[in-house]
């Protein structure tokens, strides 16, 4: 005898199919989530591979690649975590607001030790508007600020500012000649420098505690592709026993350049302890220097003067620096020894200039 299913067997047998067919959805949904997901990853590793922040002919050391920049907007009260893509585009603006018409914007970078009314901001600005020639380069002259108070006094006295910030570290405070907080800012402007040449821009590096009184362009070599100033210069500019001072340079951007800032920022790995400059004069001597093809130029110090070793001419000069310093106080008594003997000398008839022998009164408290 034929047996008719039952009413309630066709149920679950019904029941049975449309779980079936509802797994077999929500499977086919699960993979096409995971292949967007896949190929949104690959996507983003591609971009920044062919952008060279993955890619490194130092093979291991590709880990130093530049890292993400925090910075912080224009019209906000805190620092923001943003995206890379929102980064480069407010860096361009800040850069491009700046840039000469050659794309060359001048850099300095401030902290909030050197950021209160009166300190080392305060004469580093107010030198150029002292100097000959050099109250409109301010109009191109980006200052670059490492923590929140630094970026609000920026704001508050000058056009073009941009805040970068260094996750978990903390650049507010004065840091002691080569304390592991000093090291990390030197090498963190190391880094930043080369993401502006990758930009396509041009700059003079000046730090804060750089007295300028001359536009320095006439200055330079014509066709150097890096220029540097030094704690104590030979007399031959292509000398590599010039000793080099990070303070003050001037870079074109070009692939060389690029590449130079790349070999020297990871070079960190094999002078363990040491800063930017030491590296410098370390690195200096390699190969590697000569293979990219690096015109690499000292300044004199007749022109790019310091404490260490002063510009004997007045009419000469064109910036003084307060290295061979050490402590926030003494830079600043000494800076403004610096800037008032300038003035001196700018507030005397062009017969007295040219008879009268000059020298500067530091070092003082910089001794």
């Amino acid at each position: 005898m034929k047996r008719t299913p039952s009413f309630g067997g066709n149920r679950m047998g019904m029941h049975r199919y449309h779980r079936t067919g509802s797994g077999g959805v929500a499977s086919i949904r699960i993979f096409f989530i995971a292949l967007l997901f896949f190929l949104g990853i690959s996507f983003a590793l591609s971009i920044l591979y062919h952008a060279g922040w993955l890619a490194s002919p130092f093979g291991r050391l590709s880990w130093l690649e530049p890292q993400n920049l925090g910075m912080m907007s224009t019209d906000g009260d805190s620092f923001d975590s943003i995206t890379l893509d929102n980064e480069d585009i407010r860096l361009e603006r800040v850069l491009k607001a700046a840039s000469m018409r050659d794309k060359t914007v001048i850099l300095t970078t401030l902290n909030a030790a050197w950021a209160n009314p009166g300190s080392v901001i305060d004469l580093f600005m107010e030198s150029f508007r002292s100097g000959e020639t050099t109250h409109h380069l301010l109009n191109h002259l980006v200052i670059v600020s490492l923590d929140m108070k630094a970026y609000k006094r920026c704001m508050a006295i000058h056009a073009h500012c941009f805040a970068l910030i260094t996750e978990g570290v903390d650049f507010s405070g004065e840091k002691s000649f080569m304390s592991k907080g000093y090291l990390r800012m030197m090498w963190r402007r190391v880094n930043f420098f080369r993401v502006v040449l990758r930009k396509g821009y041009s700059f003079i590096f000046s730090d804060a505690d750089i007295m300028w009184f001359r536009n320095p362009f006439p200055y330079f070599h014509p066709d150097a592709d890096f220029q540097i100033a030094c704690d104590h210069f030979t007399g031959d500019s292509s000398d590599l026993r010039n000793i080099a001072n990070g303070g003050f340079g001037y870079v074109r951007s070009n692939n060389r350049t690029i590449e130079f800032y790349k070999f020297w920022y990871t070079s960190q790995l094999n002078y363990p302890g040491f800063h930017d400059q030491h590296v410098l004069n370390f690195i200096k001597h390699d190969e590697f220097i000569t293979d990219i093809g690096v015109d690499m130029r000292f300044l004199s110090t007749t022109y790019f003067g310091g404490i260490c070793e002063p510009s004997q001419y007045f009419e000469k000069v064109c910036t003084m620096h307060a290295n061979c310093c050490i402590g926030l106080k003494s830079k600043i008594h000494d800076l403004k020894v610096i800037l008032e003997d300038w003035r001196y000398y700018r507030s005397l008839p062009p017969s007295l200039k040219k008879a009268s022998a000059f020298s500067w009164r530091v070092p003082q408290n910089c001794r």
